[in-house]
């Protein structure tokens, strides 16, 4: 689905490269808010090729190219995502020194926490000024968490594999965009859904392949875990139980959606619920852990990607997780043709971590 709205070739391009899909979002700053000029997408369900399945910078730069195309994206400033279950983060908390010495000591302490040697990664690192007193913690596993604050500098570290970055770089060369940066989906993901939100609100991110949790406080990320599950799961169970193809299968889950609308609030269909249980389960692991570390409530979940559009998903997971939860609307800060608003109210959810890539440069 492709859509153009004005002809205003200055632009920021979100691009949000997934692994069955992906979507741009241009974005403009006009009379100092941001505007969208338009957006694209495509989407290969039926032709997905697993979990695993390398990134294929010439499909990927061809896919782009085509969107940009057919959408009549004109703008050639981009800013991407690194997928979150490939990047590594973690808040430190480092004795009080010198500036001057604050950069060797955060290598020194990347080095015991990288998953890889430094010199396979790029690493890049910030003082948290306003960190909240709160216990930080990154990875699937409580043992990665590190001290709260105690008066400590609190710094923010990223890092993400070299060879993946070369990958994007080569992508958007071949694409013909200028690459701005590289952020991780977490960032945009705050950015379009938190915006200014100083409470803890838990973000979660259900993709087609991998569903990523992340507690949010002062705007900033003190949890993140990834999961190899995402909607694909429910696609296959829907393919499964009815003997369909993919494509049809995800055409079943669009028209369920639509048929239940003017029925009274109700579960999912079983075949949802059964299999999304491991994933719900897992979400309320993260949760209460967050809370038992930190004697803290969190005071909503904010839903995204594509599997925010399940039937009654974010009744059924309110229930579940006793939070309130809500589908997050990436174009809340947006403005747009109001005629717009039920085509952007059905995308939205998917489209939140281009949007956030695409507000980066337009809300500074």
């Amino acid at each position: 689905m492709f859509k153009n709205f004005f002809s205003q070739p200055q632009s920021y391009l979100g691009v949000d490269i997934g692994k069955t899909s992906i979507k741009i979002v241009s974005l403009k700053k006009v009379k100092g808010q941001p505007t969208l000029v338009n957006y694209g997408y495509s989407e290969a369900t039926s032709d997905f090729a697993g979990q695993n399945a390398p990134l294929d910078i010439a499909k990927s730069a061809r896919l782009i190219r085509e969107i940009c195309d057919r959408a009549q994206i004109k703008g050639n400033n981009a800013i991407a995502a690194l997928p979150s279950f490939s990047v590594f983060s973690s808040v430190l908390s480092l004795n009080r020194t010198d500036k001057k010495n604050l950069a060797a000591v955060v290598m020194g302490e990347a080095k015991k926490v990288m998953p890889l040697d430094l010199e396979e990664m790029i690493l890049d690192w910030k003082i948290l000024e306003d960190a909240p007193e709160l216990t930080a913690m990154s990875g699937s596993e409580a043992g990665n968490s590190t001290d709260s604050n105690n008066g400590n500098i609190r710094v923010l570290l990223t890092g993400a594999p070299k060879s993946l970055v070369k990958k994007y770089i080569a992508i958007f060369k071949e694409a013909k965009i200028n690459l701005l940066s590289l952020e991780t989906e977490i960032f945009s993901l705050i950015r379009s859904l938190v915006g200014l939100d100083k409470s803890v609100v838990a973000l979660v991110d259900l993709g087609a392949v991998n569903t990523d949790i992340a507690i949010i406080a002062n705007g900033l990320p003190m949890f993140s875990r990834s999961l190899n599950s995402g909607g694909i799961m429910v696609t296959k169970a829907v393919s499964d139980s009815l003997k369909v193809d993919f494509k049809r299968a995800e055409q079943f889950k669009l028209d369920l959606g639509l048929s239940m609308n003017n029925q009274p609030a109700s579960q999912p269909p079983p075949i949802i619920t059964n299999t999304i249980t491991p994933i719900v389960n897992e979400i309320k692991y993260s949760l209460n852990l967050f809370r038992q570390e930190n004697n803290k409530p969190i005071e909503k979940v904010i839903l995204s990607g594509g599997g925010a559009n399940l039937p009654r998903i974010d009744s059924y997971l309110s229930e579940a997780l006793e939070t309130k939860v809500i589908v997050g609307d990436p174009f809340a800060r947006v403005a747009y043709p109001l005629d717009l608003k039920p085509a952007l109210e059905e995308i939205g959810a998917k489209m939140a971590i281009a949007v956030g890539l695409a507000l980066r440069d337009t809300v500074l």
